[in-house]
């Protein structure tokens, strides 16, 4: 029988983070701000969502759109947010940033993954968008805490990154892919089957998980779609 695979849902407010839960989510992602892609969330949010479900929550570590940490002021801010909602209770986290050059900014990376002091943490979708994935991996390989890649396969989304996603499952176990891989970015339900027939156990959403779209809130219903097509596949 396959691993019960992992369900993650973006939550941007308590109300989303309830019904995700009752939907059968296991984890949630932390945001606000998705017009830039995701981006750190108030620490009055996050107090919230932590008290109105008891899954895992993953605090995204972002301040702008891109991935690019930013100059030394704008990283001194990010180290100071992840220490500040560590100590507010914060235990996961998502994270990632590369260079002009789509290389891993190994200062900012190290810095930020640093002060969530061993926590463990999404290396999010700035892999989809680096010069080379292969190298990425192996340099991150060993940072402490890191656990997840959270990735389409491709900057365009699943259905071009297909091909990639399961070629990189058959790698797990190698060094620099002993990570979970954690699909997300334009993720469909008929693309569930052949990610589990690969191995696949991690699957995150966020639009799917709104009908109405973004400016609507999560459906529990619609996790429920996902959990039951997750646990069938």
């Amino acid at each position: 029988m396959s691993k019960r695979a992992v369900l993650e849902v973006i939550a941007l407010t308590p109300e989303d983070a309830v019904a995700a839960q009752a939907g059968g989510a296991d984890r949630l992602e932390l945001v606000t701000d998705m017009a830039s892609d995701g981006l750190t969330p108030s620490h009055d949010t996050f107090a919230r969502i932590r008290a109105a479900v008891d899954i895992p929550l993953r605090v995204m570590l972002r301040l702008s759109d891109g991935f690019a940490a930013g100059d030394a002021a704008a990283r001194d801010r990010l180290v100071r947010e992840a220490r500040v909602l560590r100590s507010e209770g914060a235990g996961e986290f998502v994270l990632g940033f590369l260079t002009a050059a789509g290389e891993p900014d190994m200062g900012a990376i190290e810095a930020v993954a640093g002060a969530v002091d061993g926590c463990r943490w999404t290396f999010h979708r700035a892999v989809d968008h680096a010069a080379d994935r292969d190298a990425l991996r192996k340099q991150l390989a060993d940072l402490p805490g890191l656990d997840t890649y959270l990735t389409a396969g491709s900057a365009a989304g699943v259905d071009d990154g297909l091909d990639v996603l399961v070629a990189e499952a058959a790698r797990q176990g190698e060094p620099g892919y002993t990570q979970q891989i954690l699909i997300g970015g334009g993720l469909r339900l008929d693309h569930v089957p052949r990610l589990r027939a690969a191995g696949i156990d991690g699957f995150h959403i966020g639009g799917a998980a709104r009908p109405g779209g973004w400016a609507a809130p999560v459906s529990a219903d619609a996790v429920a779609q996902w959990r039951a097509a997750l646990d069938t596949a």
